[in-house]
């Protein structure tokens, strides 16, 4: 009675729904009216106090029917970035003219995103969708998370190293091309082991949950915290370019300023379009059909990543499409001349064949037009007198 009359100013009161039923979903609200006696709202057929969880299943179906439809995007879109960057990677080896630093630096970042959706796959196949294993909550799909968290630092610091690398080379270095790369992979495979191993510490300690799938926990902001900074820090550098060649386009108009714009443009879209999902993350709207939409939006920037870097990087790159270019009209020649080689081939056996299987008539007509011309023996009279009698007999 004291309760209702403390929440009576507000008419009623609400908790989340319980998580130990199968059916409720516990971000829905349970609630509880008191009336403007001090009393709590009685069901008029049992005449108990009653309270509404009407809400906690209402929605229960068209969440599911979402949960696997987001599910089977983080496949889909984790499968087709794996294609596409193997397909990336094999143009850039194939090409050896496409062979430099900057290319190199391409690779890692190819490599670092193949093996972040692979792992990924893994995780969704093997551990979100399989119950048993999470209940059972073995050490191999924790240590598969802290792959996880590694992977996605990398990631991003391998796209923090293509930032450094450009700045390096434009604003520091004024256009001199070699660097040492072996700070770059100290950055973009070392560094990244530094936070998912704090974070992996961490969360066995403070929160370990089953499989560490929870995202109710501020200790991702170990992983997410440097991933947040590299971003920042990227975003500064691309735009210091962007400033000094624009300043060289203006003053020299030379090609190569024009060049590397082109370059570092690819790298400026991909880091807002990387980054936006770590900035927007914390703030998912309350509204369900807006947060349906988020949880969209989301899906696509988190786990069709490696589609997106390929396509920019690679297949939207020009020194790409013109190897590619020239190498289909190499091919294209090197057909035709293999079919104008071999049809030559069989018109010259044509030819030999026809000569040496000349007919019988052909041999006749010589041997007479030698008797018409004088040039018989008496050893061709007889044989034609033989076989006169032999075609009279």
């Amino acid at each position: 009675r004291v309760l209702c009359l403390v929440v009576c100013f507000w008419r009623f009161t609400w908790q989340n729904c319980p998580n130990y039923f199968p059916d409720f979903d516990s971000t829905e609200k349970a609630t509880k009216i008191c009336s403007e006696s001090g009393q709590w709202f009685r069901h008029p057929d049992t005449n108990r106090t009653w309270s509404n969880y009407t809400l906690c299943n209402f929605h229960t179906t068209g969440k599911l029917k979402m949960a696997y439809i987001l599910y089977y995007m983080a496949i889909v879109g984790h499968a087709l970035s794996i294609a596409s960057l193997l397909i990336s990677l094999a143009i850039f080896f194939y090409f050896r003219n496409l062979s430099c630093q900057r290319i190199t630096l391409h690779k890692n970042l190819f490599v670092s995103y193949v093996l972040n959706s692979a792992l990924t796959l893994i995780y969704l196949i093997a551990v979100v969708n399989n119950p048993d294993v999470v209940g059972r909550n073995p050490v191999g799909c924790k240590v598969l998370h802290f792959f996880h968290m590694y992977m996605l630092g990398c990631n991003y610091f391998w796209m923090l190293c293509e930032g450094i690398y450009l700045h390096t080379l434009i604003v520091v270095a004024v256009f001199a091309e070699e660097q040492h790369l072996h700070w770059y992979y100290l950055l973009g495979w070392g560094f990244p082991l530094v936070p998912a191993s704090i974070h992996a510490v961490a969360r066995k300690k403070y929160f370990d949950d089953n499989c560490w799938m929870s995202v109710e926990t501020h200790l991702l902001y170990v992983v997410h915290g440097p991933i947040m900074a590299a971003l920042l820090v990227n975003l500064f550098f691309l735009l210091n370019i962007v400033r000094v060649l624009v300043t060289k386009l203006r003053d020299t108009h030379r090609a190569e300023s024009n060049m590397y714009m082109k370059a570092v443009r690819a790298t400026l879209i991909l880091v807002p379009l990387l980054g936006i999902q770590f900035v927007i993350f914390p703030w998912r709207p309350e509204n369900r059909l807006a947060g349906e939409v988020y949880d969209y939006i989301m899906h696509i920037l988190m786990h069709y990543q490696g589609l997106l870097v390929a396509t920019i990087f690679c297949f939207f790159n020009g020194e790409v499409q013109a190897a590619l270019k020239r190498q289909w009209i190499q091919y294209k020649a090197q057909w035709g001349q293999r079919r104008r080689d071999h049809c030559s081939m069989r018109s010259t056996s044509y030819t030999a064949t026809s000569i040496t299987e000349v007919p019988a008539f052909m041999y006749h007509h010589d041997c007479n037009s030698e008797h018409l011309n004088g040039r018989h023996t008496s050893e061709d009279s007889e044989l034609v007198a033989l076989k006169t009698g032999e075609t009279y007999a």
